[in-house]
């Protein structure tokens, strides 16, 4: 483990045992880094760290604080990360989709307020008025899922499935699904999880869901597997001299 490293621990410890809880302020870097033995450089590396794992946040004129430690802080950059997954690591995501989405769909169904399920029919409102406008379908799709995610009352699920949601995927999908003249069904299945849901049947909610969320990687498998199919004629058309295509890469929109 090196100096860093164990800086980061230090200071993750720190928190584990409620020395320094949520909201409250670091001690300063020279007497952190001296009561560790290193330098403030490597005090400041540990602890830029954990401001990219949301675990600390810089006040400007104030000092260095302990974030909230909510799951929708420190589960936040789950869906950048996702948004860079490609071909089987991608399908992978694809698959914890299918295992969570569909249990967490059902459990809203049996928690879901009146108000909740009207937020979710507004959505799908949207969607259908949408028609062929892949980016406001893609807004709406998101916030449906979101919507019925969020009516478990389950935070850190609810941040964990909008994380592994892919926004990108999710566009590419719909735009796939505009262009093969898919996009009523995939719509249809929307309202087949809202009318479970309306229901309050928990084992209908699931099921709905799970023949969603299984259109989704269906296509998805037929796109990555019709590219991977393609780039090799593409390339041997262009030779091995050429620049390569920004169209090659299976993920990126």
């Amino acid at each position: 483990m090196s100096l860093t490293d164990k800086a980061i621990e230090h200071i993750r410890e720190l928190i584990l045992s409620g020395q320094l809880p949520p909201g409250s302020r670091l001690p300063s870097e020279p007497g952190l880094a001296a009561q560790l033995g290193i330098s403030r450089n490597l005090m400041r590396e540990a602890v830029k760290s954990l401001v990219m794992a949301r675990v600390l946040e810089i006040r400007r004129g104030a000092g260095t604080y302990v974030t909230s430690l909510e799951p929708g802080v420190l589960l936040e950059g789950l869906g950048s990360a996702v948004e860079l997954l490609q071909g089987d690591t991608l399908l992978e995501m694809i698959e914890a989709r299918r295992l969570f989405e569909p249990v967490a769909t059902g459990l809203a169904a049996t928690r879901i307020s009146a108000d909740a399920l009207e937020v979710v029919a507004g959505h799908l409102a949207a969607m259908r008025a949408a028609h062929d406008d892949v980016e406001l379908l893609n807004r709406h799709d998101a916030a449906f899922h979101r919507a019925v995610v969020a009516a478990t009352g389950n935070e850190t699920l609810a941040s964990l499935m909008d994380g592994i949601a892919g926004r990108t995927v999710r566009a590419r999908v719909w735009r796939g699904m505009i262009d093969g003249n898919a996009a009523q069904g995939t719509l249809n299945e929307h309202q087949a999880i809202y009318d479970a849901l309306a229901a309050g049947d928990a084992a209908l909610a699931q099921a709905t869901a799970l023949m969603h969320v299984n259109t989704t990687e269906t296509w998805l498998r037929r796109h990555l597997a019709d590219v991977a199919a393609a780039v090799p004629d593409v390339l041997d058309d262009r030779g091995d001299d050429a620049e390569p295509l920004a169209d090659e890469d299976p993920v990126l929109s």
